[in-house]
């Protein structure tokens, strides 16, 4: 299981929302640089960013913030956020971004996220964004009137390299991840399925290695790790020993 620290990018500075709501951003960090070189120390294999600017807007935004990151650490990066058009997804893994997230094209425009996973094999994510069960895009100020399964089984043979689903209603507010929700898509679909929204501490980490959850590729965490609820070493440390078992 991977467990992928989040840096979510607002105004060029590392912040977490709350519910996926614009106005109540916490700052936590005002070098995204540093940032995802002090994950990249504490031992995490994979960066997971958002460019939030980027989601609202629908073209890059945080654009110097990613390329700083970029230079500052050696581990793959994966980016969303604004990402809408063919040249957007060349230019991005031209830079260095190992794997990119297509949310909102992927209900708008699910043509060209086929067509990306066939140019660029294994390197394209979809991101569904769930409210109520409900598809939401643009930022998450729009509700769709799909399901995330309906969703999901739209790509069933796209070659999507890893579906992301997030809980907006769990997002920032630490009640622990939605695993029977994120269970249900990922029995609905062949294509490894991302946890995020909500992962609160050691206990999610637990409960993520619990033979049922074997079927995910891994689980997104944010809050948590920049207030101290679930340390970074310790978390690591138990899924190193789990899979070691």
């Amino acid at each position: 299981m991977i467990l992928f620290p989040a840096i979510d990018l607002k105004d060029g500075q590392c912040v977490r929302l709350k519910l996926g709501d614009m106005a109540q951003a916490t700052v936590f960090n005002d070098d995204p640089a540093a940032q995802a070189m002090a994950f990249q120390r504490q031992g995490f294999s994979w960066l997971h960013l958002v460019d939030l600017n980027g989601a609202f807007a629908g073209q890059p935004v945080n654009g110097r913030a990613v390329e700083a990151i970029l230079k500052a650490v050696t581990i793959p990066v994966q980016l969303g956020g604004g990402i809408r058009s063919m040249a957007q997804i060349e230019s991005w893994l031209a830079h260095g971004i190992r794997r990119v997230i297509l949310g909102t094209v992927a209900l708008r425009d699910p043509q060209l996220v086929k067509e990306a996973c066939r140019r660029f094999p294994g390197r394209i994510v979809v991101g569904i964004d769930a409210r109520g069960g409900r598809v939401a895009v643009e930022g998450w100020a729009e509700t769709a009137d799909i399901t995330a399964n309906a969703l999901a089984r739209q790509f069933a043979d796209a070659g999507v390299a890893a579906i992301i689903f997030t809980d907006i209603d769990r997002d920032g507010v630490l009640k622990g991840l939605n695993i029977d929700s994120t269970l249900e898509l990922a029995a609905a679909t062949t294509i490894p399925v991302i946890a995020s929204g909500g992962l609160a501490s050691i206990a999610d980490v637990k409960r993520l290695l619990q033979p049922d959850c074997r079927i995910l590729e891994g689980a997104i965490s944010g809050r948590a790790l920049y207030d101290g609820r679930l340390d970074a070493r310790a978390a690591l440390a138990l899924i190193r020993n789990a899979e070691a078992a």
